[in-house]
């Protein structure tokens, strides 16, 4: 590694090698020499004077590429396209004269776009699905475990931490909905021509528009796909970027409310993420426990949704056929954002597979609260035992009052409950009311409803998907 010169941060602290390798040089310019093999293929079929042998050595060298012809030669020519075509031509002197044929940049450049982003939503896809997975094991773990839950960071009426999670796992969910809608709807651009109208194929195929209404399908074919978008300029639309960045940035929508819920449990002390014994939390407080893998999720989930932004603005802004304002932004856009979603499901990953519940921290918090919760069980109970409804309410919004007052400025715990028992107006026994302190009466359907999303729609979802499950996440800090 230089130490001399600018190194991305996603590349050495964030995303794996896998995703790298799909956005590499390496990935990119392979893949050309693929498109160009299917290229002389589909002429060759039909009609075209193409022999086995140019084809057969096209396919000897698709991958060991002599970069050092292609590096000196864009050193001349200054287009790198034409430098790989130069490059393929001295490996392939017999198949030289047929490299290319017909077709403009974008056929390598822009086919090999959809096909980078299409197998980097494929890696996604899978990381996503692990998250799913391991954030429903936790959430049947603790379907029953009651929690206080919050409405504007307020104490609520309890939930289950279980449930709690379901909630994480639903957008999630949602977001894999997304991705496999946008990952099924991609095509590839085919091989249109300079401005879209496949003028080059109608010269070289002496005008047969059958055999030309053949060309697009029959690549596609070949790379893995199922069609060629109909019609386009130089290039396909822009817009395709723009909905591919928008599921990554619901992806990081999701792990930032994620993210964050944790960061405040972690504060609250009821659930912590990993902690190792040799970490350091602050190079000050050496007690500190600080939760950086979520706030490093959140940090990186803040990048991807504002770089959704790029190809929404560089799609808006294409001049009629094509103008070449977006490469430059696509360069960095999208990779980038690949790169960043797959941190941070990497750092989901392993969030979610070490987190740590402090079920006595909880059910201390749920304890101090719960009594103002009961009150309505309370009433019910001093009701049956020959109160008037209308004049306990009031006496119990008194006695709130009076008991908040006893937490908030005297710094006491809730004794709410002895002051109702105090009350001879509810005619109830501090026994009596001890015994509507079960912090289960309270969570309403939380479990039957985890059980039943689990069972319903995560289950089902997790068993068409096995052959991806089983991943374990590595992170470099």
């Amino acid at each position: 590694m230089s130490n001399d010169r600018y190194v991305s941060p996603l590349s050495e602290r964030y995303a794996s090698k896998e995703m790298q390798y799909i956005f590499s040089p390496d990935k990119k310019f392979r893949t050309w020499r693929k498109l160009w093999i299917a290229l002389a293929e589909t002429e060759k079929e039909l009609g075209l004077g193409i022999t086995d042998e140019q084809i057969e050595e096209l396919k000897r060298h698709a991958d060991d590429i002599n970069y050092d012809v292609a590096k000196e030669r864009e050193k001349v020519v200054r287009h790198d396209v034409m430098s790989h075509v130069y490059a393929y031509g001295v490996q392939c002197p017999k198949a030289k004269g047929i490299i290319h044929l017909g077709a403009t940049s974008c056929y390598v450049g822009d086919n090999t776009d959809i096909i980078l982003m299409s197998d980097a939503l494929k890696l996604v896809r899978k990381k996503l699905i692990n998250v799913i997975a391991e954030l429903a094991g936790f959430a049947e773990a603790q379907k029953s475990q009651p929690t206080l839950a919050f409405t504007h960071f307020q104490p609520a009426q309890p939930t289950t931490v279980g449930k709690r999670a379901t909630l994480w796992i639903q957008e999630f969910e949602m977001d894999l909905g997304d991705l496999d809608y946008v990952l099924g709807s991609l095509k590839l651009l085919g091989s249109k021509g300079t401005t879209g109208t496949q003028a080059s194929f109608l010269e070289l195929f002496d005008g047969d528009q059958e055999k030309i209404d053949r060309i697009d399908s029959m690549i596609a074919g070949k790379m893995g796909f199922q069609a060629c978008y109909p019609v386009s300029g130089q290039t396909y639309s822009r817009k395709v970027d723009t909905r591919v960045l928008n599921v990554l940035a619901g992806i990081a929508a999701s792990a930032h409310k994620f993210s964050n819920d944790i960061r405040l449990l972690q504060h609250l002390k009821e659930i912590e993420e990993p902690f190792e014994k040799t970490q350091i939390g602050s190079s000050a407080m050496a007690y500190k426990r600080n939760p950086m893998r979520s706030e490093r999720i959140a940090s990186l989930s803040r990048y991807v949704m504002i770089d959704a932004l790029n190809p929404a603005v560089t799609s808006a802004s294409q001049w009629f056929e094509r103008t070449l304002d977006d490469s430059a932004n696509k360069r960095l856009s999208v990779p980038e954002g690949f790169l960043a979603v797959d941190g941070i499901l990497d750092l989901c990953l392993n969030v979610v597979d070490g987190l740590v519940v402090y079920p006595k921290v909880i059910e201390k918090r749920l304890m101090s609260e719960l009594p103002f919760m009961a009150t309505e069980n309370i009433m019910m109970d001093a009701v049956k035992a020959g109160g008037d409804r209308q004049e306990l309410h009031e006496r119990i919004r008194e006695l709130s009052m009076e008991a908040g007052r006893n937490v908030k400025e005297k710094g006491l715990d809730n004794n709410l409950l002895e002051l109702i028992a105090e009350d001879p107006a509810f005619n109830l026994s501090l026994d009596d009311l001890n015994k509507t302190m079960d912090p289960a009466k309270y969570v309403g359907r939380a479990k039957e409803q985890v059980e039943a999303y689990l069972k319903n729609v995560i289950s089902p979802l997790l068993e068409e998907n096995k052959e991806l499950l089983g991943m374990t996440a590595k992170i470099s800090v």
